[in-house]
């Protein structure tokens, strides 16, 4: 007989609670930990495009304002040694004020994960995948229900 209990594994439901309850743009940090130098840098670029310099300099102490600033105008192509030198907290700041600015650009984080074999083999990269699949499903079918009403009143 075993004093402990064994715990029941959690629905579906259950699990997708779960998971949206985690913080995106901590996945995120965890995500950029974990990749290569190159996938680094498009990470970067990728966040930094919906923000202005404005914007940038305000977000962790203007490191990415300065990494704008030496990457090229009007195009954004962060260097190796630039994406080196960002911390994991410096992304998840990004993330966070990103996400207020354009929840879209993180969305497109999906894409960029699914397209990159070595991303997703990371646990954190594949949780990121799902939570923003899911957010994007969630949103849609919140739209579609918002157009509908919208409909019906005119």
């Amino acid at each position: 007989m075993n004093p402990n209990p064994t715990p029941k594994p959690a629905d579906s439901t259950q699990l997708g609670c779960q998971v949206s309850e985690l913080s995106i743009a901590q996945l995120v940090g965890q995500v950029y930990e974990a990749a290569p130098p190159t996938l680094r840098g498009r990470l970067l670029e990728h966040l930094m495009r919906p923000l202005g310099v404005l914007s940038l300099l305000t977000v962790a102490n203007g490191i990415f304002a300065k990494i704008r600033f030496r990457g090229g105008w009007p195009d954004l192509h962060v260097r190796l040694e630039d994406a080196q030198n960002v911390q994991a907290s410096d992304v998840i700041t990004l993330v966070s004020y990103v996400q207020q600015v354009s929840v879209h650009a993180v969305d497109g984080l999906a894409d960029m994960l699914a397209a990159s074999p070595v991303m997703m083999s990371s646990a954190a990269a594949a949780l990121l995948m799902t939570v923003l699949v899911q957010r994007a499903r969630t949103r849609r079918a919140t739209d579609g229900q918002a157009g509908n009403s919208f409909a019906t009143l005119r």
